[in-house]
């Protein structure tokens, strides 16, 4: 269980810090682009571009498993 909750908060601080920085640089989050996808479907794709959707469906699941990676580094370490 503490194993779980170790990988949960790790990957919970990778996913803040990984959106304050694409919002710097002006890329779409999942904030931004969620509920325009649930309110107008899939055309929206098209319009935020396919930078935006490379990093949100492609680059942004990469960053969030690097969480996963190292909670489970952490709880093995202790």
């Amino acid at each position: 269980m503490i194993r779980l909750y170790l990988i949960g908060l790790c990957i919970l601080l990778i996913a803040i810090v990984a959106n304050l920085v694409v919002g710097k640089f002006g890329l779409s989050t999942w904030y931004d682009f969620g509920p325009e996808l649930f309110k107008r479907g899939f055309p929206v794709m098209k319009e935020v571009g396919l930078l935006n959707c490379l990093w949100l469906f492609v680059f942004y699941p990469l960053v969030l498993s690097t969480g996963y990676i190292l909670g489970n580094k952490i709880y093995y370490l202790f």
